[in-house]
């Protein structure tokens, strides 16, 4: 097999000719480990370019996998990715848009629904109010596979209500330090804050043991106690989302180490080397007990990192914001002999295509729903497959410059619609992936096609829009 090298903003990553035959159909029922990273960025992995962050148990599993350039979370922050991974649908259709608040940060212990709009004080608009939980009705990906026999686990971030809400209600045998929070209060043992917030199902098990290695051994021993039935793992690290707290002497390493570019936070870089120890963990665990030839691991991020904690770096912008920077994450896909190790894909995926991508991938029916992903395995295993329009909706006021808007990418260009101050902008990303000209002024006919496009797609989601006061 003859190797080349694709070239890109990340530097040289090894690309191969050539196809993977799909070699899986006989097989028994592949395990599945879903390892979701919280705000982790485009580049804060150094198979992606970072010369700072220090992540070699990414970085060879991105030798060892599928790596695809051109991933985007549904949404540039957390609930929505997670509620578009669970149903294979885009946040507009399932309703929630924004991130889903806490208890403790709503102040009250009973959560009700919110009134239908936010009236945001003086500003133009009157936007739609977020739910506090994702609804039982939607159809996840843990009902399906364990409809089909597989054992279901949930370990560390849910972030999709309260409760009534939790993962052991949506499908999951097992849940592990899922709940209503976004994100720890505190990242040491018994992680909680002085007044009292904790998570409601996580112990104290050793004073001063850090989260992610305790996740990471939670991870380990739910395996080990259930290699002999397939079963499907979804691993949500905390890490790497505020508040910025990591173990003492490796925020020391990187103190002495030199920076560069704007990733220089040494608290920072040693979260991100926590989390990849934890990835090292799952595939020695893997390898150790026999599975790792016939466990599917996708590795990913919710969203785009968080500007000031790191740098997204040649990507524009970052978590929240409707760039480049806050939407496009990293992602590999690995199953050992079973796809071209170190191959690359550029084909645009979404976080939608993530559940029927799984269910063709370990032979299961698709939800009898409305979906809105695609299987894209054919990509996994080196085939080309025609490339479908993405979209984003994020009707809310945030920062000082983030304003409702909405997203088409179809093709190499990309429309966002603010639906208040400058209405349009327009990206060649084949040509500017950094996003650093707009073009909406020189191709207005673009613009009105990809402004049909996506109002098309708003209806048919039924999504909720903000209204003129």
């Amino acid at each position: 097999m003859i190797k080349r090298l694709l070239i890109s903003a990340a530097g040289l990553i090894p690309i191969y000719s050539g196809t993977a035959k799909p070699s899986h159909e006989n097989s028994i029922q592949p395990n599945v480990v879903l390892f979701l990273v919280d705000d982790l960025g485009w580049t804060d992995v150094g198979f992606m370019g970072s010369k700072y962050y220090e992540t070699p148990n990414i970085d060879k599993l991105s030798g060892q996998g599928v790596v695809f350039t051109n991933a985007y979370a549904a949404c540039s922050v957390c609930s929505p990715t997670r509620a578009s991974i669970q149903t294979g649908r885009y946040p507009a259709r399932i309703g929630v848009t924004d991130w889903i608040r806490a208890r403790f940060q709503l102040g009250s212990s009973e959560v009700k629904a919110p009134q239908p709009y936010e009236e945001n004080g003086d500003k133009k608009l009157k936007t739609p109010s977020n739910p506090y939980w994702m609804e039982l009705s939607e159809v996840t990906i843990a009902e399906v596979l364990k409809k089909a026999g597989y054992f279901t686990c949930h370990i560390g971030k849910w972030h999709l209500g309260p409760d009534d809400y939790y993962p052991e209600k949506q499908g999951y045998d097992l849940n592990i330090a899922g709940c209503d929070m976004g994100q720890p209060v505190n990242y040491f043992d018994p992680y909680s804050d002085k007044k009292g917030v904790t998570f409601p199902n996580l112990k104290p098990r050793r004073d001063g043991e850090y989260l992610t290695d305790r996740l990471s051994v939670e991870l380990k021993t739910v395996i080990e106690g259930h290699k002999n039935k397939p079963f499907f793992i979804n691993m949500c690290t905390y890490a790497v989302h505020t508040p910025l707290m990591a173990k003492p002497e490796s925020i020391n390493k990187y103190k002495l180490k030199s920076h560069v570019g704007g990733q220089k936070n040494p608290v920072y870089a040693s979260m991100v080397e926590s989390m990849d120890e934890s990835l090292g963990i799952l595939m020695k665990t893997l390898q150790d007990n026999g599975l790792a030839d016939n466990t599917i691991v996708i590795f990913l991020s919710d969203n785009g990192g968080l500007i000031g904690p790191t740098d997204n770096t040649p990507l524009r912008s970052g978590k929240g914001y409707p760039y480049e920077g806050g939407i496009r994450v990293p992602m590999i896909i690995y199953w050992n002999g079973k796809l071209k190790a170190g191959s690359v894909s550029e084909l645009p995926v979404s976080t939608v295509d993530i559940l029927p991508t799984i269910c063709a991938m370990t032979r299961t029916a698709l939800p009898k729903t409305t979906l809105d992903g695609r299987d894209f395995s054919p990509a996994i295993f080196g085939k080309k497959i025609k490339e479908v329009p993405l979209y984003w909706h994020f009707p809310h006021y945030r920062e000082p410059d983030i304003l409702p808007y909405s997203i088409i990418r179809d093709g190499d260009w990309k429309l966002i619609k603010r639906y208040e101050g400058t209405e349009f902008e327009l990206f060649n990303l084949k040509n500017d992936f950094s996003e650093t000209t707009d073009l909406s002024g020189k191709y207005p006919l673009k613009v009105t096609e990809l402004n049909r496009k996506l109002g098309k797609w708003l209806k048919q989601t039924n999504a909720k829009l903000p209204v003129v006061k």
